[in-house]
């Protein structure tokens, strides 16, 4: 595990690492766990910081976050496998599998227009206020009754922190088989095959002395309610298990870059394969073409920049071909793909590079200041190789 057996340059880690202690020292943010690597080689593994505003608790290499809307990613690639032994296919329409799901426009919704956000229903953080949303019958039914589509499906791409992962997490539960929980699937199919055993829906008693609780800032919209630990606005982030299949997954640098790691090599990792080469090739491809991501055009205008095109692949966002503020940074290539996590956690992994990028953060920052963030440190990362 050295910078030069992955051809990276160990002056530019170091920089990037030095960065990134400045930010916290500068109360940027309270603490990061960052992995870079190259031709699958480990290169830098960096633990700064702490996980809360008081220093008591250090970040560590295996420390657990609450990745939010990272949770999604776990769910995109299972509907792509689920795609390719055919269970359902990108052409299908939601209401196929959820009945319930009827009415205009949304009934005219497919798998590929959720995949890529636009399906025609409007951004939501919660459906009703003071709902709880750990369990996932419960947060369908309410969609499906009070979440309709505003404009036609393919015709807006408007990014939705919740409603499409609760369908599509719907849609794999009800199509399985074997009849299983979302955490089942989740965890056989995925997160067991790629050795993620720190990765999980919920706050597993195994991880739960390393879990970073996330200190929000005030910058998520809506209380994160369980049904497990009744009374408390954070209950979410506290529960050992959940079907929040938006928002509720934990992992750590480890266990995401193993994912990242999987999609470098176009869907296999130490012999498991998880989807096909050609899969892999056709989600990181910007299905939206120049649609701005709706919600990340208010992020735009009220930061005073431009709003840029959303570059949503099937289920990830890809850097696309043109130069604007991105997660993914201006210096990777334009089919990187990736996710991101409210303010606090993205990874990506760049194909002509070779290079996989994973950071997980303490303490959350605003839309704008979290894009500007990941972008600076991800072309540094691109910087250091040679």
């Amino acid at each position: 595990m050295t910078p030069d057996q992955a051809a990276l340059s160990a002056d530019r880690l170091e920089h990037l690492a030095d960065v990134v202690r400045r930010d916290i020292d500068g109360g940027l943010y309270y603490g990061a766990s960052i992995k870079i690597a190259r031709h699958g080689v480990l290169a830098l593994d960096l633990a700064a910081g702490h996980a809360d505003r008081d220093g008591t608790q250090p970040i560590r290499p295996d420390s657990v976050f609450s990745v939010f809307s990272l949770t999604k990613t776990f769910i995109n690639v299972l509907i792509l496998r689920a795609i390719e032994l055919g269970r359902f296919a990108l052409t299908t329409r939601m209401v196929e599998i959820i009945p319930e799901f009827a009415g205009e426009p949304r009934d005219r919704a497919t798998i590929f227009h959720f995949l890529t956000h636009t399906n025609g229903l409007p951004g939501l953080w919660e459906i009703k206020p003071g709902m709880n949303l750990d369990r996932l019958d419960d947060i369908v039914a309410a969609a499906c009754a009070q979440v309709h589509g505003v404009v036609e499906p393919g015709t807006r791409c408007d990014y939705s922190p919740m409603v499409n992962h609760a369908l599509l997490g719907e849609a794999l539960r009800r199509t399985d088989p074997a009849g299983r929980t979302i955490d089942e699937i989740l965890r056989q199919d995925l997160f067991e095959p790629l050795g993620m055993s720190d990765t999980a829906l919920g706050v597993k008693p195994h991880l739960r002395d390393r879990h970073v609780f996330p200190d929000t800032r005030g910058l998520i919209p809506v209380k994160v309610l369980s049904s497990t630990v009744p009374g408390d606005d954070e209950g979410l982030w506290k529960s050992e298990s959940n079907e929040s299949t938006w928002v509720g997954a934990v992992s750590t640098t480890g266990d995401m870059l193993r994912f990242a790691e999987m999609l470098r090599n176009r869907g296999s990792l130490d012999g498991v394969r998880i989807l096909a080469p050609r899969t892999v090739d056709l989600a990181r491809r910007n299905w939206t073409g120049d649609m701005p991501n709706e919600l990340y055009r208010t992020v735009a205008l009220r930061a005073g920049y431009p709003p840029p095109p959303a570059y949503l692949g099937l289920g990830f966002n890809v850097r696309g071909e043109g130069i604007v503020r991105h997660q993914l940074g201006t210096l990777t290539s334009p089919g990187t793909m990736g996710n991101y996590g409210a303010g606090s956690a993205v990874y990506w992994t760049d194909p002509e590079l070779d290079l996989s990028f994973v950071g997980l953060t303490a303490g959350l920052l605003s839309q704008a200041a979290n894009i500007d963030r990941f972008q600076r440190l991800a072309d540094i990362a691109v910087s250091a190789a040679l």
